[in-house]
């Protein structure tokens, strides 16, 4: 007998305010390391309306003008008029920023990880990106939204916005979008009637692919409450690291717990996960499983991990414990293999830092590559 079940994942645009901070964090962490690579660096930012507040350790040889890139940041996102409540010429910038504690430098120096904890990756292949279908249909409403605030296309939508996207799954495989929901901060004079037919029109139609939207699939949700003016730092909070499943895999994996934006490489948070993604995508599209989880475990200041856990929950094609024998022989996962394997010690991570870390093929990531799918069939025997 066959399951069935529905499933939901959600995104949100760069104007939205945890978001936002995300960017700034692995803005000041990209101008760090595009001067020195070797950079340690762990940046958290707080917004609220009319005030950014920046604060981590960073040990460097170089120098930032951190509210400079604050500021560039919040402007590119959209938040360039004091209307919007919050504006990137006029909000206050304050730093409090110190150096790396020696305790964990000294672990690290030595090539082990900058934290303990476990670390997860996925991949699946029920998508081109090799990624759950709810995540990335809700990141291309995210980015839709986005794209046409930006060129005018719906001109009285402002920067913050959410989507969400729930589809019907039967024995794991995607069969029917069911429900969707886009959230969107807009002028107030403009009337609901208007947003919905133009986001429906422009947003929502030009990203849900036809063959899995049918009679069953509901009136699409724009702005429930019936307005949405105020957004932004100005109506919500905005923290590091308060989007972890929007940055991963919209909860169909797991999730240690780390953030991924403002940490430098050396913290196994951000590498590891980037690793599990890579390894999980060579496995997938190896066709040795058609979905697949790995966890990781490190000691702070350890190289080799603690433990790695292979879980293709019941599609492998060869034993869970031989896929395991694979990632041990041909994956180097200490920190160091890590870093030089992925070419993590450069200014790649504020571009990742919104509509998610993984499943992007518009971006040339490395963790998205499929560089090792020869080499893993070979030894499977495939």
């Amino acid at each position: 007998m066959s399951e069935r079940f529905l499933y939901t994942s959600e995104s949100v645009t760069e104007g939205h305010p945890d978001k936002l901070a995300d960017q700034v964090s692995d803005a000041v962490l990209d101008a760090i390391l595009a001067h020195d690579p070797m950079g340690r660096v762990a940046c958290e930012c707080l917004l609220t309306t009319g005030l950014a507040l920046v604060a981590g350790e960073i040990s460097t040889t170089t120098y930032v003008e951190i509210p400079d890139i604050v500021r560039r940041t919040i402007e590119e996102a959209g938040y360039t008029r004091a209307k919007y409540g919050f504006d990137a010429e006029t909000c206050g910038v304050l730093t409090a920023i110190q150096k790396q504690s020696p305790d964990i430098a000294l672990g690290v120096d030595r090539g082990g990880a900058g934290d303990q904890g476990m670390m997860y990756g996925y991949a699946c292949n029920e998508t081109p990106e090799l990624m759950p279908m709810p995540i990335m249909l809700a990141h291309k409403l995210a980015r839709r939204l986005a794209a046409v605030r930006k060129d005018g296309t719906i001109p009285y939508l402002r920067p913050d916005g959410k989507t969400q996207v729930t589809i019907e799954y039967e024995d794991w495989k995607p069969v029917r979008v069911d429900k969707v929901l886009v959230s969107t901060q807009h002028d107030p004079a403009v009337p609901q009637s208007t947003i919905y037919d133009d986001i429906v029109e422009h947003v929502i139609k030009p990203v849900l692919p036809e063959h899995m939207v049918d009679a069953r699939t509901k009136r699409p949700l724009v702005n429930p409450t019936g307005s949405f003016a105020v957004g932004g730092p100005q109506g919500d909070t905005g923290l590091t690291g308060r989007k972890i499943i929007v940055d991963t895999y919209g909860g169909m994996a797991h999730h240690g717990g780390g953030c991924f934006s403002g940490k430098d490489p050396t913290k196994v948070d951000r590498s590891a996960a980037y690793m599990m993604r890579y390894v999980a995508r060579q496995i997938v599209a190896a066709g040795l499983a058609d979905r697949c989880e790995l966890q990781v475990a490190y000691a702070i200041g350890e190289k080799e991990p603690l433990s790695l856990l292979v879980n293709t929950y019941g599609t492998g094609r060869l034993p869970n414990s031989e896929i395991e024998r694979l990632v041990t022989r041909y994956f180097d996962l200490t920190p160091a293999g890590i870093i030089e394997k992925l070419g993590l010690r450069q200014p790649i991570y504020r571009q990742v830092a919104a509509y998610g870390h993984f499943g992007r093929t518009d971006l040339n990531v490395s963790w998205e590559q499929d560089d090792m799918v020869d080499t893993l069939r070979s030894a499977a025997g495939i």
